[in-house]
């Protein structure tokens, strides 16, 4: 058996991570952790677990195997390197963590105590987009990228930090986990993260500096991001990002590689994935219907099946590591009236 703990049992990891690995027959719920004594008893009493703390460090202390941390962002480094250090394989959420020398300094930690460290992208594990990396070698050396990320998340960031569909959740999230500028609050790190994990998982490309600017609310924090951005291979590349989409509707999410012999087109809201060639000639990748709506099952799936020495990691802590580097210079330009940021190479 392997014995899970919950690092931050919130809202997300209520609804998704907590469900996904009591519906698996070869894991134990052992620890969960989060503040406030009365959703940590609900929580521990629904899905049985042996213990629950508020306090994180107690459970070092336990006989477990796989940890996950669903905490605010700017506590994911300390516990993740904690779970880590002791012997456990890690799932974290997006992002990773905040600061770019943290983030290299878990990719390392991850391989030093060679446990699997998984950043809980959802998009990764769903079907046919991994045949998008096998497009986007087709087209050459790449030289242009554009990525986009749009969703129905205004409120979150800019009002009581839900959305209509999660208020039937017995527990909610919390305005101050995505408003506080300091902890990592805003749209570039709460969803622009999805669509930088994506380009660097499609990719082999890095960063090398960026150049933005933002549309901000009241509380200080970014809801609309725009930024051209220089890879280290030469490439130049257009990042965007909207929490304007109207609720009710889903996540728009895009990005085209343009390559010295031929683009590729993926779109997940429409599920189209493309490849266009020379001579008119383009390749259909067929998606079937829905497969592409956003879930976040795979990620928990996948620690599991790592801890048992099956499946694969397609969201890794280099993914992770590359995606925050970029925001923390998008962030940081935005914040320094566009001016650009170079990345050092942390790696």
């Amino acid at each position: 058996m392997i014995k899970a703990a919950v690092i931050g049992a919130g809202h997300f990891a209520y609804r998704v991570h907590i469900p996904v690995l009591a519906a698996r027959a070869e894991v134990t719920l052992d620890s969960v952790c989060r503040q406030g004594a009365s959703e940590l008893e609900l929580i521990k009493n629904e899905f049985g677990f042996n213990f629950a703390t508020e306090c994180w460090q107690d459970i070092l202390e336990r006989d477990i195997d796989i940890a996950i941390i669903a905490t605010p962002h700017h506590l994911h480094f300390e516990q993740a390197k904690a779970f880590l250090e002791k012997g456990c394989h890690v799932l974290v959420e997006k992002p990773m963590c905040l600061d770019p020398r943290e983030a290299w300094t878990l990719v390392d930690a991850s391989r030093r105590v060679r446990r699997e460290l998984v950043v809980s992208y959802g998009w990764h594990y769903k079907p046919q987009l991994a045949k998008a990396r096998r497009l986007i070698e087709r087209i050459g050396t790449i030289e242009h990228v554009l990525c986009h990320m749009a969703s129905f998340t205004r409120s979150v960031f800019a009002g009581d930090g839900s959305v209509p569909k999660w208020k039937q959740t017995k527990i909610q999230p919390l305005a101050e986990t995505w408003q506080s500028a300091s902890n990592g609050g805003g749209f570039a790190f709460g969803q622009l993260s999805h669509a930088l994990g994506m380009l660097f998982w499609l990719s082999d490309l890095r960063a090398a500096s960026v150049r933005s600017i933002a549309g901000t609310a009241a509380n200080g924090i970014d809801l609309h991001d725009a930024a051209l951005t220089r890879f280290t291979n030469g490439a130049t590349g257009v990042l965007s990002g909207s929490c304007g989409v109207p609720p009710g509707h889903g996540f728009e999410l895009d990005l085209r590689f343009y390559g010295e012999h031929g683009s590729v087109l993926i779109d997940i809201e429409t599920e189209r994935l493309i490849l266009k060639l020379p001579g008119g000639v383009s390749e259909v990748v067929d998606v079937p219907p829905g497969s592409w709506k956003y879930s976040c099952e795979g990620p928990a799936n996948a620690l599991v099946d790592l801890a048992l020495g099956t499946g694969a990691n397609e969201s890794s802590a280099e993914i992770g590591a590359r995606a925050v580097e970029t925001l923390a210079a998008l962030v940081g330009s935005a914040r320094a009236g566009g001016q650009e940021f170079p990345i050092d190479n942390f790696g």
